[in-house]
């Protein structure tokens, strides 16, 4: 008689799980090993690892688990960021399912399985789960607490859900291969927000993105001032391609913090000569101020210790996402009707690949 349960795994799809990398000899043969170790079928996925040309000894690292791992596959990466890494190994990949999962997550066991699940039961074109930020030291902490409050990164509901709901975004995300061979890969142009331009162009295409709690990851977010500035920096800056590229998806909610830098430079700058713009500056510091220490003393929660870290990792989110924004504004100032700015969309999109 026919074991039910090898029925039912053998009916599952094939999966690729695609991790772009670059200087991660700390972490990575943790990470993978910990992706490898998933409880999906192991002769059903595929892990795909783009290295990005590292000289810290990942590649090696890499090498020593493919000899005890057949289903480990690793590619070059040139490109050397991450939406070039992402389309090496999408174009490397055979699974029928593909399943990002990034350096600096942790995963839960089931994540494969429960990506694949939240597909096939609601039809999805793709599913991710709520992002839980994780930090390492005291800074760590408090950004982790920063970055899971509206105050600290809008209303992404990625942050903060705990049901299951159609969103329009998602942390990392699945897709089934024919998404890409709808609408393309990603664009290899954005350093940073190259998930958010994708998912721009799957719902303008009439995609559906589903946000399941039974999805479950842990990110780790920077440790330093310095690190979380640069960070944000660039998903302000790239974010004004992404508008470019998408101009009917632009939000008020996006230029808030753009205005916030130009307000308080401006002001500043005047204050020297007007008393209006001093009397200006004050409010706008104060309100701001206000705003800051509402939204530690909520994110806090008892954990006063990190109450300082997270009043000043709040205006390092802010302020290097607006001063990126309007350094995007000036690099890109003359690309907003600029008709290559659709180029992502002629990315030739992934062969199907055989079964694995």
């Amino acid at each position: 008689m026919e074991n039910p349960r090898s029925t039912a795994e053998t009916a599952l799809p094939s999966v690729s799980v695609i991790m772009p990398v670059r200087q991660e000899a700390k972490h990575i043969a943790t990470t993978v090993a910990a992706v490898l170790s998933q409880d999906y079928p192991p002769d059903r996925f595929e892990v795909v690892v783009a290295d990005g040309m590292s000289t810290d000894g990942t590649r090696e690292a890499l090498e020593t688990l493919r000899t005890t791992h057949r289903n480990l596959i690793v590619v070059d990466n040139p490109g050397r960021i991450a939406p070039t890494g992402l389309n090496a190994a999408i174009r490397a990949s055979h699974g029928e399912v593909i399943v990002r999962i990034d350096g600096h997550t942790r995963t839960a066991p089931d994540y494969v399985r429960a990506c694949v699940s939240a597909l096939e039961r609601r039809g999805a074109d793709i599913s991710g789960g709520k992002m839980t930020a994780l930090g390492q030291g005291m800074f760590g902490e408090a950004v982790a607490a920063a970055t899971s409050s509206p105050f600290g990164v809008g209303n992404a509901r990625f942050h903060y859900s705990d049901r299951e709901e159609w969103v329009d975004t998602v942390y990392l995300g699945a897709w089934p291969r024919r998404v890409f061979d709808r609408i393309g890969m990603f664009d290899e142009e954005l350093v940073r927000d190259q998930d958010d331009e994708l998912n721009y162009r799957l719902r303008a295409s009439g995609g559906r993105i589903l946000l399941s709690p039974s999805i479950k990851s842990w990110y780790t977010v920077r440790g330093t001032p310095a690190k979380l500035w640069r960070q944000y920096f660039q998903y302000g800056f790239w974010k004004v391609r992404v508008l470019q590229k998408h101009p009917r998806q632009m939000q008020p909610r996006q230029f808030v913090p753009g205005v916030f830098v130009v307000g308080l430079v401006g002001l500043g700058v005047t204050a020297f000569v007007s008393p209006i713009a001093r009397a200006g500056l004050a409010a706008l510091a104060l309100a701001y101020g206000a705003g800051d220490l509402f939204a530690t003393a909520s994110a806090a929660r008892g954990r006063w210790r990190l109450a300082p870290a997270m009043a000043l990792a709040f205006p390092i989110l802010h302020l290097a996402y607006g001063s990126g924004f309007l350094a995007g504004l000036v690099r890109f100032g003359g690309r907003w009707l600029d008709g290559s700015a659709r180029g992502a969309e002629r990315l030739a999109a992934p062969q199907a690949g055989k079964e694995i």
